[in-house]
């Protein structure tokens, strides 16, 4: 059986986001496992009181673990675009194909799928053409911070192609650790 795992963010004691983390975890293990009952993540969390934490929660059926790690940013200045098939629809512990597509001359991919741009290796991605921050219609993984500013109506869905880069100002990424953070370079590479 394939186990998934949910990253959440925690600073000094509050958890970031756990509405979308719980609904993300209760929604793989329905279309997985068939799991009807659902499971309240802030049961299995105690939060750290101070300091930045990644906490990494394992689960299929049930909950396998929970881990903290202390969470030191990283930052990004080169991209670099992959072609990919991959299917990555649920956040799963195997990560070996997703991992395989990392380049070393690069901090980071864009990985392009059926000719659309989706998502880097650990994050969602958007674009800022002047009015919208535009986020692909078809990620790999619908990441909880995109799903929540997507609710929100601040990103809205376009299909875009790495010809469309030249239309857009500014690029960010998305991911539960680093929220929303507009990219200081657009140093992609096509």
């Amino acid at each position: 059986m394939k186990e998934l795992f949910e990253t959440l963010k925690i600073e000094d004691g509050k958890i970031f986001n756990l509405k979308w983390h719980t609904k993300r975890l209760n929604q793989s293990r329905l279309e997985l496992f068939s799991l009807h009952k659902p499971l309240n993540l802030a049961d299995y969390i105690n939060t750290p009181t101070q300091g930045l934490y990644r906490c990494r929660v394992v689960y299929d059926l049930e909950i396998k673990s929970v881990e903290y790690i202390p969470y030191a940013p990283k930052f990004f200045r080169s991209f670099k675009i992959v072609q990919s098939n991959l299917e990555y629809n649920y956040k799963f512990n195997e990560r070996s194909e997703l991992n395989k597509l990392r380049q070393e001359d690069y901090d980071e991919i864009i990985i392009e799928k059926d000719g659309f741009l989706t998502d880097t290796s650990i994050a969602n991605i958007a674009f800022y053409d002047g009015q919208d921050w535009l986020t692909p219609k078809t990620p790999l993984l619908r990441g909880t911070t995109r799903e929540k500013l997507l609710y929100e109506g601040f990103l809205k869905l376009k299909n875009i192609k790495k010809e469309d880069i030249k239309n857009y100002s500014h690029f960010a990424l998305m991911n539960a650790m680093i929220g929303f953070q507009i990219q200081k370079s657009m140093n992609i590479r096509l």
